[in-house]
C-alpha cells in the first residue's frame, strides 16, 4: 500500500507562513522568563508569563498577540514570524550591560535569558529598521542600553525622589510632558497624558541615535525613539494599563499595527 506524504496528499499540507488566511499582522510580545521576579515579589516558576492587557491592546488595534518566551537561542526566528513586537515591562536589566553597579541594594534579581534575547533582539530591529516595536519600561531601558545609554539604577537614590511609583511601591498616575515635534507625539495626539507608571529605574545618559520625546517633572526621561524611523519608539510608562478606556494609550497600539500592517518598513 503506497505512505502518502504531506507533499502528496493537498489534505494534509500545511500552510505557507507567507500566506496567512488572516492577513492581519503578527505582533511578538516578550515574556517573563521563569522564575523572574517581577515587582510584585512573586516567583513564576516554570511559566512563561505576560500580562493579558498587553494582549487585550494588540487585540483592539487588529493585530494578532504571540507571546515570545525569552530564552530563544536564535531571535532571528522571531524578526522572521512577525510583522511588529511590543518589547514589555518587567524585572531589572543587569546593570553589568551598562557599566552600571550590580551591588546596588535597590536592584530587582535580573534575567540573564531575557536580558540577551531582548538586547538581541533590540539591536537587530534598531539596524535592520524594518519593522516597527513599542518598547515599554523595561523595554525602553533595553532601548536605551542596547545602543551604550546608561541606567539609574533607582531614581530615588539617584536624584532624591520618586514621583515614578505609589506609596505602596506600584502603581500611580503621572503626567508627563510630549514633545510636539516628536514622532510619540504625532501617534498618541496628546501633550501632557497622564498614563500609569510603576519604575524604579530610569534612563541615566541617553544612548546616540535615540532622541528623548517626553520627560517627566522630575526631569526624568519619559519617552525615546529612534531618530527617522516611523515607529521604534519607547515609553518609559505602562500604556496598556489605561489603554482600553484611554484613547491616547490605545494610540500607541494601533499605530505599531497600522504600520506593522504594511509590508517593509525603511527608514
Amino acid at each position: 500500500m503506497a505512505i502518502l506524504t504531506l507533499r502528496e496528499d493537498p489534505r494534509l499540507s500545511l500552510p505557507r507562513l507567507n500566506k496567512r488566511p488572516s492577513m492581519r499582522p503578527i505582533i511578538g510580545i516578550t515574556t517573563h522568563a521563569p522564575n523572574d521576579q517581577i515587582v510584585q515579589d512573586a516567583l513564576y516558576d516554570r511559566h512563561y508569563t505576560s500580562p493579558a492587557l498587553y494582549v487585550d491592546a494588540v487585540r483592539r488595534a487588529g493585530g494578532v498577540p504571540v507571546l515570545l518566551p525569552p530564552d530563544a537561542a536564535d531571535v532571528t526566528e522571531w524578526l522572521d514570524l512577525a510583522e511588529g513586537f511590543v518589547i514589555s515591562g518587567g524585572t531589572d536589566i543587569a546593570p553589568t550591560l551598562y557599566d552600571g553597579d550590580p551591588d546596588h541594594p535597590s536592584l530587582f534579581p535580573p534575567s540573564p535569558k531575557r536580558d540577551q534575547a531582548e538586547l538581541d533582539l533590540t539591536r537587530a530591529l534598531i539596524e535592520q529598521r524594518r519593522k516597527p516595536a513599542l518598547f515599554v519600561c523595561r523595554g525602553m531601558q533595553m532601548m536605551n542600553v542596547a545602543l551604550g545609554g546608561t541606567l539609574h539604577e533607582d531614581i530615588k537614590g539617584a536624584i532624591g525622589q520618586d514621583i515614578h511609583r505609589g506609596t505602596d511601591g506600584l502603581w500611580t498616575q503621572q503626567e508627563v510632558q510630549v514633545d510636539e515635534s516628536s514622532n510619540l507625539y504625532r501617534v498618541m495626539q496628546a501633550q501632557t497624558p497622564a498614563p500609569y507608571s510603576g519604575h524604579h529605574q530610569g534612563i541615566k545618559d541617553v544612548a546616540e541615535g535615540l532622541t528623548v520625546a517626553a520627560t517627566a517633572a522630575d526631569g526624568i526621561v519619559e519617552a525615546l525613539e529612534v531618530t527617522d524611523h516611523p515607529y521604534l519608539i519607547g515609553v518609559q510608562w505602562h500604556p496598556e494599563m489605561s489603554a482600553e478606556t484611554e484613547p491616547s494609550q490605545q494610540r500607541l497600539f494601533d499605530g505599531l499595527v497600522a504600520v506593522a500592517s504594511q509590508s517593509e518598513v525603511t527608514s
